[in-house]
């Protein structure tokens, strides 16, 4: 008679600087698996929150993101432009409070923990807060408790212009890398219409047309992303593949439980 051992591994996405309650996130389980996007730029919800916020004050802020929901993205440019030429030395700012999010979410971050890039990420950065028992992976695989679990980070070019988006190029060499898998984690989702649109922004997020088939040639057991925060649909199937968003973290506060 064979023993079996029962493996929980705990996955988030779009931390967004909610750093409150990552440590918990680490409890009652073996491992934690974390798909990007650790910062917090601007905060839809409460405007002068966030990078944007602290630097261009809620007023202004406020402005800048009904001008971007609005699909108005080189108005939303121009006010920002304006802006940076009244403060300065818009990288290094910038730089400052992108540092000052990673040391607290860093701190916080449960370990083990397997994570990769979001679209609204440094990775320039990781690798001076980056802690024993944290693994980064991109284009690589690891094996949890017995199952192959690849991971591809970032995002895609969009009009949004957000830190980590990369070519369509860079992204399918990325997915190519990992070759046949049990588990995909990705950031973004595959390029599927009722996982990528958002009811809240009222827009469809870019998905992956390198995740889709990719699922479709391979047929991962799973395939787990966020990025979208409101999504029309948090899974959906494709074949044998079940496609999971695993929840926006900063919302919800809770991770997506994988018991295998």
């Amino acid at each position: 008679m064979r023993n079996v051992i029962a493996v929980r591994v705990n996955i988030i996405s779009d931390v967004h600087a909610r750093t409150e309650v990552l440590a918990d996130v680490g409890k009652n389980c073996d491992a934690v698996i974390c798909l990007g996007d650790l910062l917090l730029y601007t905060d839809y919800e409460d405007p002068g929150n966030g990078i944007m916020g602290s630097l261009f004050g809620s007023e202004l802020n406020t402005e800048f993101i009904r001008l971007r929901t609005a699909n108005k993205f080189d108005e939303a440019r121009a006010i920002a432009t304006k802006k940076w030429e009244e403060l300065g030395n818009r990288e290094e700012l910038i730089k400052k409070e992108v540092l000052k999010q990673y040391e607290e979410i860093f701190a916080e971050m449960p370990t083990p923990v397997y994570i990769t890039y979001g679209n609204v990420d440094r990775p320039e950065f990781w690798p001076q807060f980056k802690k024993e028992g944290m693994t980064v992976l991109d284009g690589q695989v690891v094996e949890i408790g017995g199952l192959k679990f690849g991971f591809v980070g970032g995002g895609l070019k969009t009009p949004y212009r957000t830190p980590y988006e990369i070519s369509d190029e860079e992204f399918q060499k990325n997915v190519d890398a990992l070759g046949p898998v049990d588990v995909l984690c990705s950031h973004i989702p595959p390029e599927i219409p009722d996982i990528t649109f958002d009811v809240v922004a009222k827009r469809f997020e870019r998905g992956s047309e390198a995740l889709l088939e990719y699922i479709k040639k391979y047929q991962p057991k799973y395939s787990f992303f966020g990025h979208v925060h409101q999504p029309l649909a948090s899974r959906t199937r494709v074949g044998k593949t079940e496609c999971v968003n695993v929840g926006f973290f900063r919302g919800t506060k809770r991770p997506f439980v994988l018991d295998f």
